[in-house]
């Protein structure tokens, strides 16, 4: 079978809908945070995302004010032991209790606040996180920041979107491994999965009331 790929330098953007601001009601919007752990964070992690630390602050921000508005707060760890089955597709990363595996400093986890551990790109797969979402807190909305942004976060995105949550994504809360994919991402979160997209994190409001 002959494949006619696309040459290099001949891929055009589509354009992406970008909203200046997003209003959110806080009691039941979710804010989830994906995999912004050592390995992918830190440049002396083993699958460093070299646009990952940018994005900290942007996070931190968000957090901040999802901590003031009472939103419900997850962090997504992606968890792995020695000898995963991921290691044919990635090198050996987040490994379970290394300091890879944690999160970030700047990002930890507060005691009332959720941490799942995910073994897969897909945040929903094998996890309680619709449990809590949905059977504890009502939440309709999710705002969804993190690393990788075509891998964990998109995936992660769809299957959201696949279960009728609405959706959240600022631009500078995600990162990727090359712009193709930041790109990808956005498109996708906008154009499929009918995700509000919102340039900063500073851009998304928190609103009291039902």
């Amino acid at each position: 079978m002959n494949v006619q790929l696309i040459p290099k330098g001949q891929v055009e953007v589509p354009a992406i809908n970008v909203k200046e601001k997003a209003s959110v009601n806080a009691a039941d919007t979710a804010l989830l945070i994906t995999d912004m752990q050592n390995d992918f964070v830190h440049p002396d992690g083993r699958l460093f995302v070299p646009s990952a630390p940018a994005t900290t602050p942007n996070i931190k921000a968000l957090l901040e004010n999802a901590r003031k508005a009472k939103s419900p707060i997850v962090f997504m760890q992606d968890t792995h032991l020695a000898n995963d089955k991921e290691e044919s597709i990635w090198p050996a990363h987040c490994v379970k209790d290394t300091w890879g595996w944690q999160i970030v400093d700047d990002l930890a986890p507060q005691e009332n606040e959720l941490t799942l551990q995910k073994t897969r790109y897909d945040a929903f797969y094998g996890t309680s996180l619709e449990h809590y979402l949905r059977n504890v807190w009502g939440v309709k909305k999710i705002i969804v920041v993190g690393t990788v942004s075509n891998i964990c976060v998109l995936h992660t995105v769809g299957s959201a979107n696949l279960r009728w949550f609405e959706v959240v994504v600022p631009a500078d809360g995600i990162s990727a491994l090359d712009e193709f994919g930041q790109a990808l991402t956005l498109h996708q979160v906008s154009n499929l999965y009918y995700g509000d997209i919102v340039e900063h994190c500073i851009d998304i409001e928190f609103k009291a009331g039902g």
